[in-house]
């Protein structure tokens, strides 16, 4: 079912016309294709193709196959008993529809996931698709254990038949003692038959030695590459907040970590019942036991990786075993705050305290139904948090901390109690909101380049570009949810930018790129740092530009001499958007017009997030009549016309509705603002009676009173102008 396990990870972004075309309740519905996916991928549909009325009868057959294994799915495996009910109205459903169309459409379906998957650059990165081979060294340990128990039922059989024919031949060699005779015929057979049984009874036992050893060595090997795949599985849980594929269902991981617990089990108790000397096999059983069940604690929902004290927040830890939990014994969860050296030496962890957690208990519960054990902390928050001492000039958003989940949990079947613990993905402590993005960069650096098997919280101080521009991709994609990616256009750019080489045209693939050029030193010429500027982009088009980012229509991150070499040759009037090159989460228009046949470039001052909630970016591009194309020869009113919005009503309270408009004007001298119209009245002021009357206002002392804005040196834009059009 690997395909399927690939589909449920791109089903979470793609829209929903596009799921209801390929899972239409009426057609082939989603439970369905959920509940046999292991069943449907295993059958070959190919064979099957609409108008061949000889495979009608095949069709058929294979319609009432699936309909059988869709009841006993239902049956043995679906305990709610809502989705029962729905399953069973499905079959009923699906009796009337006829075979062969409808065999070919699971046909096509199949087909039209593998064509979006490959269209979306799916690069299968989850444990679901390897399981296979997994199912089957399971499978073959319990057909092994089950052998094992054949043979030592078949050892004791030989021990009691032994036994009795020992003692009869003991009571016939007295008698014949007595009568002073030799051996007869039949104390002659007793005493074969007794040293052939003997002699099956030692090839028994070392079939059953060897088979144990074999058994444990290849519960060991299974148990290592469950443990392997939990890793992974939490490797990309902490990709996955870049942006990175990430199926989160740990029912596959559960079954596994069951069933090793059932072979461990089963084992042990095989070896407890030979009166061999296997003290070795029931050490590396019991090792094997305990590396399970400490294994086995995981972290399902991770805190936020940056948390603000005296702010509520909230985590999960899961169970894989708790099934296997001792009913009617109440398991509590602790979490406690650790820093970077108690997270390498966690028997640190139980001394110091450097931080105050509230809420930080919560207790296991069992869910029947889904079959899972969690506890939830739904209200943690951090009172206070101790620093350590930083190193050179590293700042408090860079030191990482974790939370460590604890409890002690007894077995069935086993006496002694377990103490398991856990931590928690590496999270960064701020205190203020103001420290939230440098405190995310940290995060990303780490998520993005932290090694697998690494000692807590190191991570490499510099990385290729190629790795580099991939996070950024990724989370670009992730935070604006959309398919469209940074082309090569724009990732060369932002190579350009984070290296200060505007004029290097050659690959940065294999350039190293530092965490200071990330987010520690100032871009070239400006006040903030590559990452600073790159989110200021990101946020500006999830919140205001999505949609027309996913449209194509902004080409995004572009240099100007780039822009220059592209506009040269077009229309007057051609223009494209851009993301601002000296300003946080600003977009910009580049245009070109022509002067004496010359080319002029011209750049429209920046759009911010606050300009963009007054006037949308597609009424400003309808209201400025210097661009007329969108790069290379669109037409701006056929593809952006679907962004305006239409002119304000008439209302009833018999005033004239007005609206702005945005106008590109020239360039104006510091000091003033020209007017839009001549006609108009000149009410700017120079700049040093603007500020004379700005310090002779009268402003409240109370800062709760709610005041109109009012207007800064910093509103007079240089090229960007509204006007009330009535």
């Amino acid at each position: 079912m690997a395909q399927w396990m690939d589909m449920t990870v791109l089903l979470t972004r793609l829209d929903e016309a596009t799921v209801n075309s390929l899972y239409h309740p009426d057609v082939f519905p989603l439970e369905v294709r959920h509940y046999l996916a292991n069943w449907i991928e295993e059958q070959r549909w190919d064979e099957f193709s609409l108008g061949n009325a000889h495979q009608e009868e095949p069709a058929k057959a294979r319609m009432n196959q699936l309909l059988h294994v869709l009841a006993m799915v239902s049956e043995q495996n679906v305990t709610n008993i809502v989705e029962r009910m729905k399953l069973t109205h499905i079959s009923k459903y699906l009796v009337s529809r006829p075979p062969l169309e409808f065999v070919v459409m699971i046909k096509n379906v199949l087909e039209e996931e593998k064509a979006l998957l490959k269209k979306h650059n799916f690069k299968p990165r989850g444990l679901q698709h390897k399981l296979k081979s997994h199912e089957e060294d399971i499978k073959k340990l319990m057909s092994d254990v089950v052998l094992a128990q054949s043979i030592r039922k078949r050892k004791h059989q030989l021990e009691e038949e032994y036994n009795w024919e020992k003692q009869n031949y003991e009571t016939l060699q007295v008698q014949y003692k007595q009568n002073g005779s030799g051996l007869s015929r039949e104390m002659m057979h007793l005493k074969q038959k007794c040293e052939r049984l003997k002699t099956e009874h030692v090839q028994q036992t070392t079939d059953l030695l060897d088979l144990l050893r074999t058994c444990v060595e290849n519960l060991k090997t299974s148990q290592d590459n469950f443990i392997s795949r939990l890793n992974t599985w939490k490797v990309e849980q902490h990709k996955s907040v870049i942006g990175y594929p990430f199926n989160d269902d740990l029912f596959p991981l559960q079954t596994w970590s069951e069933q090793l617990l059932a072979i461990n089990s089963n084992l042990y108790q095989e070896a407890m019942l030979i009166n061999e000397p296997i003290q070795e096999i029931k050490e590396e059983l019991k090792a094997c036991l305990k590396d399970l069940i400490e294994s086995s604690f995981v972290v399902e929902k991770q805190p936020p990786q940056v948390i603000k004290t005296q702010s509520k927040f909230s985590a999960t830890v899961r169970y894989l075993l708790g099934e296997k939990l001792i009913p009617g014994t109440p398991v509590t969860v602790r979490a406690q705050i650790i820093n970077e050296n108690q997270a390498r030496n966690l028997s640190l962890a139980s001394g110091e305290n450097v931080g105050e957690l509230i809420n930080n208990t919560a207790v296991m519960d069992k869910n029947t139904a889904s079959r899972t054990t969690n506890a939830t902390f739904r209200n943690m928050s951090i009172k206070k948090i101790k620093r350590a001492d930083r190193k050179g000039a590293e700042s408090v958003t860079e030191e990482k901390f974790a939370l460590m989940f604890t409890a002690n949990i007894a077995i069935t079947n086993y006496e002694v109690p377990f103490r398991i613990q856990i931590i928690s993905q590496p999270v960064v402590i701020i205190v203020h909101g103001s420290q939230d993005n440098n405190a995310v960069a940290t995060i990303i650096w780490d998520c993005a380049f932290a090694e697998p098997e690494r000692l807590p919280f190191v991570v490499p101080d510099r990385v290729p570009w190629k790795m580099m521009v991939e996070t950024l991709n990724y989370k670009f994609r992730s935070e604006v949810q959309t398919n469209h990616e940074l082309d090569p256009f724009n990732q060369h750019f932002l190579a350009q930018k984070i290296f200060d080489q505007p004029e290097y045209t050659d690959d940065f693939s294999n350039m190293m790129v530092t965490w200071c050029q990330f987010n520690k030193e100032v871009l070239m010429g400006r006040n903030f740092t590559f990452w600073q500027w790159f989110e200021g982009a990101m946020d500006l088009t999830k919140k205001h530009l999505a949609s027309y980012w996913s449209d194509g229509l902004i080409f995004g991150f572009i240099g100007k001499q780039h822009i220059h070499l592209i506009l040269k040759e077009c229309h007057s009037g051609t223009f494209l958007l851009r993301f601002s090159d000296s300003e946080i989460g600003g977009i910009t228009i580049a245009y070109v017009t022509y002067e004496n046949g010359m080319p002029l470039f011209q750049n429209i001052q920046p759009f911010t997030k606050r300009d963009l909630e007054i006037r949308s970016l597609g009424d400003r591009i309808r209201d400025i009549n210097e661009i007329t194309y969108l790069y290379p020869n669109l037409p701006k009113h056929d593809v952006f016309k679907k962004y305006y919005s239409g002119r304000p009503a008439p209302n009833m309270s018999g005033y004239i509705p007005v609206s702005l408009q945005t106008k590109v004007g020239e360039e104006h001298p510091p000091g003033g603002i020209y007017p839009l119209d001549e006609n108009l009245p000149d009410l700017s002021l120079p700049m040093e009676e603007f500020n004379a009357a700005l310090g002779n206002l009268q402003i409240p002392d109370d800062d709760t009173v709610d005041a109109p804005a009012l207007p800064t040196a910093s509103d007079s834009m240089d090229y960007d102008f509204f006007s009330l059009n009535c």
